[in-house]
């Protein structure tokens, strides 16, 4: 991984590098920090790894039809797009733009 185009981290050469479960999520690292990759209508996302709640593990999260992640542990929903939260509990998934260029799938590390 590399920095590149400034605060854009290269985190594959394709789409199809990233080892995505049955739940279409992957957990990678960046600076030693898990965060979640996930595709979800032709699109890829990226995601804090813990659910802002209580600390849920959403690497084993699910993306119901409506592309909000659930939690596993208490089942808060997420906007896959934005992380704002859908099931009404106020609270804010971080999470990070991805772009997929000729050279590789990009994120906006801030």
């Amino acid at each position: 991984m590399h920095t590149a185009d400034n605060q854009w981290l290269k985190l594959a050469n394709h789409p199809d590098d990233f080892n995505f479960g049955a739940n279409n999520i992957a957990v990678i690292e960046i600076g030693g920090r898990p965060i979640c990759v996930a595709k979800f209508d032709n699109a890829i996302f990226a995601f804090t790894a813990t659910c802002p709640h209580a600390g849920g593990y959403l690497g084993a999260a699910c993306i119901n039809e409506k592309g909000h992640i659930v939690c596993p542990v208490h089942h808060y929903k997420f906007n896959i797009r934005n992380g704002h939260n859908v099931s009404g509990e106020g609270y804010r998934l971080k999470y990070w733009p991805v772009v997929i260029r000729k050279d590789g799938v990009f994120v906006r590390w801030k």
